[in-house]
């Protein structure tokens, strides 16, 4: 049996690339026989950088109505949000004791601002024992990565075997799991969809305001009359990361032939964003109108995680010498 762990931070509805190159494949991970998974919302990550209560909780709230929508298996997986189980804290702070500086000083997600440090909080600069108290809590086998946040995965690895070998065999190593098949998802701009550049298709929102983002979508001035080009267009990337093989072959051959403008071809993208996602939109909103319902589920699940949490966290409280 393996165990896979992934997380989303709460810093908003997941959007159109969370579901098609996070949420979609991890649940088909889970899904898959022998597997069990731990897919946690990653709340207490996302306080780097939204500071406002209410939000962060609306967030987290969306998340997991997202998570449940696609079809989340919440009885046989473990499902919770990273907060309620606050042993992780604690096994953070026995990480940081074990963690050297020049490691977290070389970590992305602190280089990437190391150059406006007035922006860099504690938090931000430990982010990466957290995630690897985050792994080795639940003593996960596989952690689905992009190639970005490999070396965080390395550096839970070299965590873990540094407390391994002085105390003795305690954390699973885990390995990471990355597909180069990973489709990038382009936001609305051509850039890579992200809440960070504002860019993104939000599926959940209601038709028209749906319809108001897919038409903001940045084409070229090309007359309705002429050939598109269809590598370079934005919309019939997305087009093609949703529809059939048939449906994108025809897609393209209207590019070439003319006659054929960039509100078509919107209209086709929009059409199929709510076929495809019907029912996910339908679920979504039940259980964003339905929060006890929600609470109850995630309750749920983090009373089974907790059980299993706080099993590796007495070990560690034994072997440091605190039980």
């Amino acid at each position: 049996m393996k165990r896979i762990l992934t997380g989303i931070q709460s810093t908003g509805v997941p959007h159109l690339g969370n579901i098609l190159g996070a949420i979609q494949p991890a649940i088909a991970l889970a899904n898959q026989p022998g597997n069990v998974s731990f897919l946690f919302i990653a709340d207490l990550h996302s306080l780097t950088t939204v500071k406002e209560p209410e939000l962060r909780r609306l967030n987290t709230l969306s998340v997991a109505a997202a998570w449940l929508a696609c079809g989340l298996d919440t009885q046989k997986n473990f499902f919770y949000r990273q907060s309620r189980i606050p042993v992780v804290t604690e096994l953070t702070w026995y990480l940081n004791c074990f963690t050297p500086y020049p490691m977290l000083a070389n970590a992305h997600s602190f280089k990437d601002k190391s150059d406006r440090l007035s922006d860099v909080n504690a938090g931000l600069f430990t982010y990466p024992v957290l995630m690897s108290a985050d792994i080795i809590l639940y003593q996960a086998d596989l952690v689905p990565v992009g190639k970005d946040q490999v070396q965080h995965l390395e550096i839970a690895r070299d965590i873990a075997s540094v407390f391994n070998n002085r105390y003795g065999h305690t954390f699973t190593l885990p390995e990471a799991m990355v597909d180069n098949r990973v489709m990038i998802v382009p936001g609305i701009d051509g850039k890579k969809m992200s809440k960070s550049y504002q860019n993104t298709i939000d599926i959940f929102l209601p038709e028209k305001q749906l319809d108001k983002v897919i038409k903001s979508i940045i084409t070229d001035s090309t007359p309705i009359e002429l050939p598109k080009n269809p590598d370079t267009c934005t919309v019939f990337a997305l087009y093609s990361l949703l529809a059939t093989s048939d449906d994108v072959a025809q897609m393209r051959n209207k590019y070439l032939s003319g006659g054929f403008g960039y509100g078509h071809a919107k209209k086709a993208l929009f059409e199929i964003i709510l076929s495809k996602f019907t029912k996910e939109r339908e679920q979504y909103m039940l259980l964003m109108n339905d929060l006890p319902q929600l609470e109850k589920l995630l309750t749920e699940g983090e009373e089974k995680t907790a059980e299993v949490a706080m099993k590796t966290l007495l070990e560690v409280r034994l072997k440091l010498g605190y039980a």
